[in-house]
């Protein structure tokens, strides 16, 4: 098994190479082997480890919530209703999200309303909105 350079490895999982480093310094990966040269030498199997974090974060995980499934998946006593349930309450965070985003495009949609698009932004509701919400 021969190692890979820093670069083989973000171009095999589709990542840049300060996105290699990054998730180095967070602990999601281990800190390679190195040569005396100093450069890394990393094992193939840490391109499958980047694709699981990529795509984890392509669902909305955060690093910090990647790092906890990282360690359940090496866990022998965990088992799979604990991961379901960490997915489930993914589900249960985007949801709220999603009300947010639709009351935010709501009101976002009556201020654009309100606004005739001219005159001087002194008489510019939806400015005069925003600085309702300050006071």
């Amino acid at each position: 098994m021969k190692p890979l350079t820093i670069g083989q490895v973000a171009r095999s999982a589709g990542v840049g190479v300060e996105t290699v480093r990054f998730y180095e310094r967070q602990g999601l990966l281990q800190e390679p082997a190195r040569k005396e040269s100093g450069y890394r030498q990393f094992t193939p199997d840490v391109v499958a480890r980047l694709r699981f974090i990529k795509r984890a974060k392509e669902l909305g995980f955060t690093l910090k919530e990647i790092k906890e499934l990282l360690a359940l998946r090496v866990d022998p006593e965990t088992t799979c209703a604990e991961v379901r349930e960490r997915a489930r309450a993914k589900i249960a965070g985007v949801e709220t999200k999603i009300v947010e985003l639709q009351r935010i495009k709501k009101a976002l949609g009556k201020l654009t309303t309100s606004c005739r698009g001219s005159g001087p932004t002194s008489e510019c509701p939806i400015l005069d909105a925003l600085d309702k919400e300050l006071e």
